[in-house]
């Protein structure tokens, strides 16, 4: 999308229509974003929980997930195949679940993403270091006195 073409769709505005669509195409990301800012407005004011059991969570999610990261992995593929096997009405259903977690125990919400965290954590770290790897070794600088007997 050029520069010019979002400015034009930011001063004409969004319909309605254009929403639900985006909605019901992307619907689990709308609900895992929605999920996070009511989690956080929950956690933040403490409705339910304080913020510190959900920054434990978040920490102990994002720890598991750098150390154990294939049956993390293995465990959020298995959970999110099963989410986008159902069908869309039991999609917008287990959404709904999830708003309701954010808002009642936002500290599981934030574990959850905690281990997603940490599996990335632990992907691009092992990732940038086969870049370093590859690298040739530099030049040395010094000058050997056997050169220039």
């Amino acid at each position: 999308m050029s520069k010019n073409k979002f400015s034009d769709k930011f001063k004409e505005g969004v319909s309605v229509q254009e929403i639900e669509d985006f909605t019901r195409k992307h619907s689990s990301e709308v609900f895992s974003g929605l999920g996070l800012i009511i989690g956080a407005i929950s956690s933040i004011f403490g409705f339910f929980t304080g913020p510190g059991l959900t920054i434990m969570f978040a920490a102990l999610g994002a720890i598991l997930g750098i150390f154990f990261p294939q049956p993390v992995e293995r465990g959020l593929k298995q959970g999110y195949a099963y989410i986008f096997k159902q069908e869309k009405s039991t999609q917008l259903i287990l959404g709904g679940v999830k708003i309701l977690v954010a808002i009642f125990l936002p500290f599981v919400l934030f574990g959850i993403f905690g281990l997603l965290a940490g599996t990335s954590f632990h992907y691009y770290t092992r990732l940038a270091q086969t870049f370093t790897d590859h690298k040739p070794p530099r030049p040395s600088r010094k000058k050997s006195s056997e050169e220039h007997d």
